[in-house]
């Protein structure tokens, strides 16, 4: 059932995304041969980006004749940075390249309690309780593995920094929710970052969370408590106290977190000395990921928890462009209301319990 109804936050994420529209838009586009990940050949689901330098291919690159001059012995990802840099500088002003390094959540609570019910159950009973008396998964934390797979993150990354000169993000921005703001932390807080590097302080961004379903994992607790659990962490203006956009009846569609994503990425590309800051940070989700990654014109690659996915991305204002869309289409989520009978595919509500589409409330 389509829902017309939207929250006033949601009204205003939309009219903001509109109006921007008018004046002008962004093509997005991947530019491939730099990455494991662009080719079809790589299978995501064994894909290990500590085993393959972040998946950067073993290659040359234009701007290598210009740095040959120089008598200088550099790594691959130093030299993708100057190939990065000449990009940059051989385009005009509507063209902008950035390299985004996507990151997934580390395990989270919701994750293994998935895991544990199995997706049928999950989806359609225990994702819409906050927990199950022994864990919490309401706007989920990091679990003991998702801290460690953090920490692989974190690890790798210093390898990158030592042994590569790997240039670290000139900007990090997080998801709002739990899982995501620990996982930025555990992965780039305390890294010996090279000389001159830009600091880690990601910005808090309301609309990299993850795809808003009736799940409570998806129900971001409120500024006060992200301004407590990391204090000093900007977070960008506009940003309410409390969710707006989680109601645990509608869900955002496919396309509607497409719109919501090409409007987060609207606001990376294109800022202020935006192309000498060529290399992005975002802490995420996977859902929110694929959504980029389609927005992007990437190839779908399921991120495990934990993992990264760079993506060399070329971006180009297209002016006096308008919007085609009106509204934002969201979904009603039927639900069971006591624990489903489940088959390996679906879920099935007991026959004495119909399902419904009003938030769960009963005590656990």
């Amino acid at each position: 059932m389509k829902v017309s109804a939207l929250s006033p936050a949601l009204l205003g994420l939309v009219a903001s995304a509109q109006a921007a529209a008018v004046a002008s838009s962004i093509q997005y586009s991947t530019v491939t041969g730099y990455f494991l990940q662009d080719e079809t050949a790589t299978d995501a689901s064994t894909f290990d980006y500590t085993a393959v330098n972040f998946g950067l291919i073993n290659r040359t690159y234009p701007a290598d004749q210009v740095l040959k001059h120089q008598g200088k012995d550099l790594s691959q990802w130093e030299r993708f940075y100057h190939q990065v840099q000449k990009l940059n500088t051989d385009s005009d002003n509507d063209v902008e390249y950035k390299v985004l390094f996507l990151g997934r959540h580390g395990e989270g609570y919701h994750n293994a309690a998935e895991t544990y019910y199995g997706t049928p159950a999950w989806n359609c009973y225990w994702a819409e309780l906050d927990g199950n008396g022994t864990s919490t998964w309401h706007d989920a934390a990091l679990t003991a593995n998702g801290v460690n797979q953090a920490l692989i993150a974190h690890n790798f990354w210093q390898k990158q920094i030592d042994e590569q000169n790997i240039h670290t993000p000139d900007n990090y921005f997080t998801s709002p929710l739990t899982r995501s703001l620990q996982t930025a932390n555990y992965t780039f807080n305390g890294l010996n970052l090279p000389h001159n590097a830009a600091k880690f302080r990601p910005l808090v961004k309301e609309l990299f969370r993850e795809g808003i379903s009736i799940h409570t994992c998806d129900h971001r607790r409120s500024k006060s408590y992200i301004k407590n659990l990391f204090p000093g962490w900007p977070i960008e203006k506009g940003f309410t106290e409390d969710d707006e956009l989680w109601n645990g009846v509608t869900a955002e569609t496919s396309g509607a977190q497409d719109a919501r994503s090409a409007t987060a990425l609207g606001e990376v590309f294109f800022a202020k000395s935006t192309k000498e800051e060529a290399f992005v940070s975002v802490t995420s989700h996977s859902g929110e990921i694929s959504s980029i990654l389609r927005v992007l014109g990437h190839r779908s690659f399921s991120l495990k928890t934990g993992a990264v996915i760079p993506v060399l991305v070329k971006a180009e204002k297209v002016k006096g462009a308008t919007s085609t869309t009106t509204t934002v289409s969201w979904t009603a989520s039927p639900h069971c209301t006591v624990p489903p009978v489940t088959s390996v595919t679906a879920c099935v509500c007991p026959s004495s319990a119909a399902p419904v589409t009003t938030p769960l409330v009963t005590d656990v």
